[in-house]
């Protein structure tokens, strides 16, 4: 399965696979019934797009505004965590939801302010938090993320652990501003700096820190009580992502709200909770691997066993993370 592989049989092994035990660990029963129609006619014609249907699901959740600070307001739902700064200023986003999602958001971003569009911000290169650049461009939004997003978003992916395949994404969806290391914003009364991160989920991760507000939106280096993705064909690992924690942490306090990529709203005794959970599992798994374990191997040794009530009950189980972080050690 981990096997690199061509597009066209990649996702014919994902058609097989999704009936099987492995994606049913993979994610949760809801999707899989999105796609169940897709599955049933797997024998008998062309295997549909699975991240259409994973769009679609996600593009279900409702939306669930909460707010941060007077200008600042947390929006969850279809596809991870999205924020929005108000103001004098104009609108302010950062990450955008699904792509079939965008009427909500759109309504959502109406309902908070009937302000401009001036920038969107994008954590990182994937799908669930890019989707809706070129509608917010359009509405009258400069795009702005590191540079590595930009060149990701530009080239074709294959995620042969997901068994997904992403082409680049069109012009009008690609970051219209780019930065190497660091980006600062002030804007409706409040100081937002952007900083790239080391590789960690991705090579593309930026943490976005409203300095008044004392709020950090981390992306997906940081998913709340549940285990999280790595991608490894982008350059993410699990050392990555402990050093991404302990690149923020000290920028918190018990007062700072932490926002994931996915999950609800964090602190930092959350983000301390998930950084040594990181730690725990890197080395007990890393030992597996460096012994020879083949990742069945390792899966079969339930090394995550006594975590899996905690962290097992998001997208993936304790299985299923093992084989992902097989990939990413």
């Amino acid at each position: 399965f981990l096997k690199p592989t061509s597009r066209r049989a990649m996702l014919r092994d994902s058609a097989t696979l999704a009936g099987s035990a492995f994606l049913a660990q993979l994610f949760p029963a809801s999707l899989l019934r999105a796609a169940a129609p897709f599955l049933a006619q797997q024998q008998s014609a062309p295997p549909a797009d699975p991240v259409a249907a994973f769009r679609a699901q996600m593009a279900a959740n409702p939306i669930h505004p909460q707010t941060l600070a007077e200008n600042l307001t947390l929006l969850s739902g279809p596809g991870g965590n999205v924020v929005v700064l108000k103001g004098p200023d104009g609108k302010f986003v950062v990450d955008t939801f699904v792509l079939p999602a965008w009427s909500k958001l759109k309504e959502s971003l109406d309902t908070i302010s009937s302000g401009p569009l001036k920038t969107v911000i994008n954590t990182h290169w994937h799908f669930d938090h890019v989707d809706n650049n070129a509608s917010l461009h359009a509405a009258g939004a400069r795009v702005l993320a590191h540079d590595n997003t930009k060149k990701r978003m530009s080239e074709s992916h294959d995620l042969p652990v997901l068994g997904l395949h992403f082409p680049p994404s069109p012009a009008d969806a690609l970051p219209q501003e780019t930065f190497a290391t660091t980006h600062n914003l002030q804007a409706n009364g409040e100081t937002v700096l952007l900083e790239h991160l080391a590789p960690a989920h991705t090579d593309t991760d930026v943490f976005v820190h409203f300095q008044k507000a004392n709020v950090i939106h981390m992306g997906d280096t940081f998913f709340n009580s549940m285990y999280p993705y790595i991608d490894a064909s982008t350059g993410g690992s699990v050392s990555g992502m402990i050093a991404a924690a302990d690149k923020v942490l000290p920028l918190a306090n018990d007062s700072t709200k932490i926002i994931p990529g996915h999950g609800p709203l964090g602190s930092k005794a959350d983000l301390v909770k998930f950084r040594d959970m990181l730690v725990t599992v890197r080395d007990r798994v890393g030992k597996l691997k460096s012994s020879g374990k083949s990742a069945e191997e390792a899966i079969a040794a339930k090394p995550l066993a006594d975590l899996e009530q905690t962290w097992g009950g998001g997208f993936f189980n304790g299985d299923t993370f093992v084989q992902i972080l097989y990939t990413a050690l």
